[in-house]
């Protein structure tokens, strides 16, 4: 069965949106399906507005560019849409009907009424997850938000799973030329302790990245007939 999705992500700069829309294209890639991502960076300063344009889909994708109609809509602080800080206006513009918007708050926002209306009349199910408070729960930073946003939309699009999602962490920020060698034991321990900082922040990473999925998964968020998470990350 055709799965396809059109993503777009709005944070502030500093959230590493862009970040996760590239491990996320990393993981749906490395699950057997197809990615195209966009970002675009405004500014390029802290708290500025940031977005980023992620297709995926189970087919070949002959698309890249801005999504103008999004299938989900991501909102990595609540910022985007109180304060307008995206560079579309209402936070929902374009979203498809019968769509999906993904939240990062603790508790459902009070919309203006004419918004909750529409949102109504378009059948859009808004989704909340507390991707901040995860990540400092789970990872003991606030640096980790980003991760808690990709394990919800692994999950809500079914398009990847745990295993591919924890490789697309760990591709990121261990690299493929990352080597642990050397010629004298001073040098060894100097790339021992890389390593393992390294591999600490991926594991905060995968930890928050897992939580964030089962939240999805307890809240039925993830589509009937996908796979419940795998046991090695369980």
């Amino acid at each position: 069965m055709a799965k396809r999705f059109n993503i777009r992500m709005a944070g502030l700069g500093g959230q590493g949106v862009v970040t996760a829309s590239h491990i996320f294209s990393t993981a749906v890639l490395g699950f057997g399906g197809e990615s195209t991502i966009v970002p675009f960076y405004g500014s390029e300063k802290r708290m500025a507005p940031v977005e980023s344009y992620v297709r995926v889909s189970n087919e070949p994708i002959y698309e890249i560019g801005e999504i103008t109609f999004p299938h989900i809509i991501m909102i990595f602080h609540p910022q985007v849409i109180t304060h307008g800080k995206s560079y579309t206006m209402p936070f929902y513009f374009g979203l498809k009907q019968d769509g999906v918007c993904l939240i990062n708050a603790d508790a459902p926002m009070s919309l203006p009424p004419d918004e909750t209306r529409e949102l109504k009349e378009k059948n859009i199910s808004l989704y909340y997850i507390p991707a901040y408070t995860m990540a400092l729960d789970v990872a003991g930073t606030d640096l980790a938000t980003n991760m808690a946003m990709v394990g919800a939309i692994g999950a809500i699009t079914g398009l990847a799973d745990l295993d591919s999602m924890a490789e697309a962490v760990k591709e990121r920020f261990l690299g493929k030329g990352f080597v642990v060698s050397g010629g004298t034991a001073a040098l060894d321990s100097v790339v021992e302790k890389k390593f393992k900082k390294k591999q600490d922040l991926i594991d905060k990473n995968i930890d928050v990245l897992r939580a964030a999925y089962q939240y999805a998964d307890e809240h039925g968020w993830r589509p009937e007939g996908v796979q419940q998470p795998t046991k090695a990350l369980a």
